[in-house]
């Protein structure tokens, strides 16, 4: 007996249809009707965030510095969170950022990085030195970096690394307001 591709599908959908019918048995990919795609899955929800990465943050806002060690996330500390990658924020990894406001229901942050760009012509608008601290283990000099604003969700941050002096603060919020027009 030939059997051709048709009369298979013909087959399957019939049986489908009977198992529906009784009551299920079929997935729900098997159960949409022909011609429709299949519903998007959400991206997985990358380590350590407890939702998805709602974008980085483009606007204006309000600088703050109110540190205080009450073991909540503040402005003008160094925190631990999970940053995501520019290109694909479905991935990224664990790094310090310095909390310097906040919008809405997230803090606003700036990655630290230890590399040096004040050799970088291209990119030394983009970051402002803040020297070292406990937030890094081997004390290396660290920059913040202003062409990114992150936005963290307050339980994401996984643990507080130091607090910023208030001078140190107050360098990184000229170059906010310079850059961004922030108030």
């Amino acid at each position: 007996m030939a059997l051709n591709l048709r009369s298979l599908g013909n087959a399957l959908r019939g049986t489908l249809r009977f198992l529906d019918r009784l009551g299920g048995g079929a997935p729900p990919a098997a159960r949409r009707p022909a011609g429709k795609a299949p519903a998007r899955q959400p991206a997985r929800v990358p380590g350590g965030l407890t939702g998805r990465y709602p974008g980085d943050f483009r606007g204006t806002a309000k600088v703050e510095y109110s540190p205080s060690l009450n073991g909540r996330p503040e402005p003008g500390e160094i925190v631990w969170t999970w940053v995501p990658f520019e290109e694909d924020h479905t991935r990224g990894k664990d790094r310090p950022v310095l909390l310097v406001g906040s919008h809405g229901r997230y803090l606003l942050g700036l990655m630290l990085t230890s590399k040096d760009h004040d050799g970088d012509e291209r990119r030394s608008d983009d970051y402002v030195d803040i020297g070292t601290g406990p937030w890094d283990r081997q004390w290396r000099p660290s920059e913040a970096r202003l062409d990114r604003i992150l936005q963290i969700k307050p339980g994401d941050v996984r643990r507080e690394g130091a607090i910023l002096d208030a001078g140190r603060f107050g360098d990184i919020s000229s170059a906010l307001r310079a850059r961004h027009g922030w108030s």
